[in-house]
This record gives C-alpha cells, structure tokens and sequence, in this order.
C-alpha cells in the first residue's frame, strides 16, 4: 500500500509541475488514444489542482478532444477511409456508423455520460456518420461533465469502484440527470 501511495503522490506531483495545460494535454489526447487510462488522469487532476479545477480542466480537454476528433472524422471521404483501415474492418465501421446515424440524442448523451464507453470510437463513429454538429458537441457537452465527475468522484481502482455501493448509486444518479438534461436541450434547441 505504501508504494501504491508513493506512485500516487510522486504523479500528482509531476502533473502539479507540469501546470494546468500539462494535466489538459493528458486528457485531450486521450481521446485519440483510448488506451490511455482517462480515469486516471481525471484522478491525478483532481489531486493536483483540487476537486472542482481538476474536474473543470479534465472537462474541457475531454470535451474539446471529443469534438476535434469527431471533426477530423467529419471531412474524411470514402476513399481515405479505405486507405485507413482494411476492407473487413471496413464492413464493421459500416455497420457502427448505421446504428449511429439512427442514434437519438438522448442516447447518445446517455453513452457519452457511461464512464466505460470508448470515446474514441464514438467520436469517428459520429464524425463519418456525418452526424450534425449541433446535436453531437451539445451531447458531448452534457455527458463528458457527468462521466468525467465520476472518475473525479471514484479515484480509485476500477474493482473497487465496480463494487461500491456509493459509486453505482453515483452511476445511476448522474446518468438520470444526463436523461432529463438531455431531454430539457433536446426540446428547447430541437436537436434530433
């Protein structure tokens, strides 16, 4: 335990040095590599410049990587997308950017809120669905506040978080409020 808390406390230390665009940085290029540990780097915010900034700075990043990755997506042609991925991959893409060319938008903000979905994935799917952008940044928007709360919130290990009883209360809550947010905007700005 006491080396877990020496990794902790020697990465919050290295975040705090590197300054707020450094913890920014961690958290926006997650989005175009989902293998990084976004939880984690939520955590270390959170711990380096306090609840609220932490969850602020991790926000935006995550927000603003979300839309530039969606955007990247939006102006692909057919042609580059063959180029970039192999002809079966290709076949299970098509079939991604069906379903999420049907997708609502409260589905969508309620995907984007669950801490565990893949955002990358989301964001091509959304972009080469040629999704409008109204309806995929207000979605983003919504959902990445109440997902990145959560990572704020748990800043602990995955199992432990999966079997707090406290977290999968904080689960259900957060995704409730992405629903009836989601509706509210859905109907004041007509996105569908």
């Amino acid at each position: 335990m006491d080396i877990v808390n020496a990794i902790i406390e020697y990465s919050t230390n290295f975040i705090s040095t590197g300054g707020v665009l450094f913890g920014f940085f961690l958290v926006f290029i997650e989005c175009f590599i989902p293998i990084l540990p976004l939880g984690v780097f939520v955590a270390l915010n959170v711990n380096a410049f306090g609840f609220v900034l932490g969850i602020i700075i991790s926000w935006l990043a995550t927000s603003l990587g979300s839309i530039v990755c969606y955007l990247l997506f939006v102006f692909i042609d057919q042609k580059t997308t063959e180029k970039l991925f192999k002809k079966k991959t290709i076949r299970k893409i098509q079939k991604g950017i069906d379903k999420f060319d049907k997708i609502s938008f409260t589905q969508l903000v309620l995907l984007v809120t669950l801490p565990f979905t893949p955002s990358c994935l989301v964001n091509i799917l959304c972009g080469l669905a040629g999704m409008k952008k109204k309806k995929f940044i207000a979605s983003i928007l919504i959902g990445k506040v109440f997902s990145i709360t959560f990572w704020a919130y748990i800043g602990k290990s995955l199992i432990e978080s999966i079997t707090d009883f406290k977290s999968i209360i904080f689960i259900g809550i957060a995704l409730l409020l992405a629903y009836l947010i989601s509706k509210l905007v859905s109907k004041k700005y007509e996105i569908e």
